[in-house]
This record gives C-alpha cells, sequence and structure tokens, in this order.
C-alpha cells in the first residue's frame, strides 16, 4: 500500500440544497465540510462524490482507487442503487476502509455489511451530547480526552440494532437521559467499518475539533492493509494423496 491514503468523501447534499439553516451551516454541502478538514492532513488525497452525479460519483474506477470511505445520508438511502451498494459492500471484503456517520446507520451499505435492522431512538429537540471515550488507547481515539461535548445534537438512543461491535469505542450520554453506542468498529472480510455518531444536519457538528479529529483518526486506522478479491479456486494438494479405495 502507498503512504498516502486515497479517501472518498460520500455525501447525498440534499439538505443543503432544500434547507436554508443546513446551507447557512454547510454552504458547499457537509460532504465538503467534511472533505476540507481531512485535508488539512499531508498524507490524505481527498475527493468527494455525492447522491445525484452518475453512479452516484462512485463507479468502479473510483472505488477500485479509493482506500478508505466516508459516508453520510439520511434523505435518499433508497435512491442509492442496489447496485452500488453491492460494489461498494466487495470493496469493504476485499479491504476498503468504510467511515459510516450519523444517519448513514441506516444507509444499504451499512445495512448490508452489519446484517441487522440498525434501527434506533431519535429525537430532534435541545439535548446535549456528552461523548465518553471507553477506549483511550485506541488509535480512533488518540488526542481525544476522557469525554468532549457537543451543546445541541440530535438524540440516538438504545437499543441500537447492530451486530456486537468488536470495539466499542465511545458511549453518549443525552439531556434527556438516553445512552447510545455512539462509536463502533467491526471487521467485515479483510476491511475495517467505524460507525460515529455525531453529525446531524442542523448543528454545526462537522466543524467541530473534536468530531474532525476523530473521523481523521478513523480513516487512519481503517486504511487497507491488504486488497484480496474474491475467488473460490479448486485446490490442489500440497501433499500426495492416497490412492481412492477401489470400489
Amino acid at each position: 500500500m502507498t503512504s498516502t491514503i486515497s479517501v472518498t468523501v460520500w455525501g447525498e447534499f440534499r439538505h443543503e440544497k432544500k434547507n436554508p439553516k443546513v446551507s447557512s451551516i454547510y454552504p458547499e454541502g457537509m460532504h465538503e465540510a467534511i472533505a476540507s478538514a481531512l485535508r488539512r492532513a499531508p498524507d490524505l488525497a481527498v475527493r468527494t462524490a455525492t447522491l445525484d452525479e452518475p453512479d452516484h460519483g462512485l463507479p468502479t474506477d473510483v472505488l477500485e482507487r479509493t482506500d478508505v470511505l466516508v459516508w453520510w445520508g439520511h434523505l435518499a438511502h433508497q435512491e442509492v442503487s442496489d447496485a452500488v451498494a453491492a460494489e461498494v459492500q466487495r470493496r469493504v471484503l476485499e479491504g476498503m476502509g468504510l467511515i459510516v456517520l450519523h444517519s448513514g446507520h441506516y444507509s444499504k451499505v451499512f445495512k448490508r455489511l452489519m446484517g441487522t435492522t440498525c434501527s434506533l431512538k431519535w429525537r430532534e429537540a435541545t439535548d446535549k451530547e456528552r461523548l465518553w471515550n471507553v477506549a483511550p488507547s485506541h488509535p480512533i481515539t488518540e488526542g481525544v480526552g476522557d469525554y468532549f461535548e457537543l451543546p445541541q445534537e440530535e438524540m440516538y438512543g438504545e437499543p441500537f440494532g447492530i451486530p456486537t461491535p468488536d470495539e466499542l469505542i465511545f458511549i453518549s450520554w443525552f439531556t434527556g437521559g438516553e445512552v447510545f453506542r455512539s462509536g463502533a468498529t467491526w471487521q467485515r472480510g479483510h476491511g475495517r467499518v467505524f460507525y460515529f455518531r455525531p453529525g446531524h444536519e442542523t448543528y454545526p457538528t462537522y466543524h467541530d475539533a473534536n468530531v474532525q479529529r476523530i473521523v481523521l483518526n478513523a480513516v487512519r486506522w481503517a486504511r487497507p492493509t491488504v486488497r484480496i478479491k474474491d475467488s473460490a479456486p479448486c485446490s490442489p494438494p500440497l501433499e500426495p494423496l492416497p490412492p481412492a479405495p477401489s470400489s
């Protein structure tokens, strides 16, 4: 693998066109806010892709060159083609990293990889979110303290319909009393997956320094270590086999 990590930041780019509040916070789009923060890292080469581009901005040649895909979706999960979702899944199984943000928990891509409902409780109100770092030695939490707070965020609450994480990284508490497994990792095939909860479109979450640091850390953690395409070859024996018994 090369020393430069090729990152594709994918976003629907729908809220920003429909809701003036969202466009005032993210005038270039949420995907560009996320990408701009990542571009400050010299070891990353970052591009963006959006839903309404051909192949949703993810044709095969782009996915082939992507080391880590960052995904934000909400309004239009069902508009993502099954073919593109399957191609993303294939690349993760081969070794590509995947970072799924906020409402991307309901995306076709995440649900295919988790094999579960990925459902949860939610509330858009005036909740503060306190994210507790429960894996302080993990690369994803490098530079993050015991906890950090977002003054306003959409509430997500348990039960969260995900398979048991390989690693639990963050647990959130909300003003209304709920808790949520807000940062978790899985290995899927040869690829690494990280789900990170914060990122409701009407709050400036992706301008927060801690959130930006965590997404950057996660990209570096999720970078591929191998690229192994799926195959089912007929395999010759390594040692001579005894003769087959006569009938």
